[in-house]
């Protein structure tokens, strides 16, 4: 299965697309989209529209992983935020593929196995898990990863909680 994690931001969007057979995984592409600064706020949006829409028709994921929105210190950092989600959001429905949501504390539980782990952790067990030289850099680009391991995971322990059923006793 192809999973295409998504970081939101309307500064840097960071993306990843991964590999898994529910085990193990395997990084296809990574990378950030930077859209100009000097642009308004819904031209950045298309900016990262299109190129989002590119990684999709290109490397054709079965499943699109997303953080949860969350509740911010900042209400107009959270206003965008919210936006580029429903960029992202009505690209996958576009384009037919299912999106899945998790939470910070599921996606830090689930690449590192604590919730509460800070960004260096993630970014040094994303670079483990998918057997990268070194940490994938912005932490924007270890983030789309690590959602991506997230849905992963939560595929693998449905896939073995399914297999163990069809077993006979």
């Amino acid at each position: 299965m192809r999973i295409l994690g998504v970081d939101p931001g309307s500064e840097r969007t960071g993306y990843g697309v991964i590999e898994t057979d529910g085990r193990t995984y395997r990084l296809v592409e990574s990378g950030v989209v930077r859209p100009p600064r000097n642009r308004p706020f819904a031209q950045k949006l298309l900016y990262i529209a299109e190129r989002l829409q590119g990684v999709l028709e290109r490397l054709r994921p079965d499943a699109v992983a997303l953080e949860e929105a969350f509740a911010a210190i900042n209400p107009k950092s959270a206003l965008k935020l919210g936006h580029v989600r429903g960029v992202v959001l009505l690209l996958a429905a576009r384009a037919g593929v299912p999106v899945y949501e998790y939470s910070p504390l599921e996606v830090k539980s689930a690449t590192v196995g604590y919730g509460r782990a800070e960004k260096l952790q993630v970014q040094r067990m994303v670079a483990a898990l998918l057997e990268l030289p070194e940490v994938p850099e912005p932490h924007d680009v270890a983030d789309a990863l690590a959602v991506a391991i997230c849905h992963a995971h939560h595929l693998g322990v449905l896939l073995r909680s399914w297999r163990s059923r069809q077993t006979p006793s």
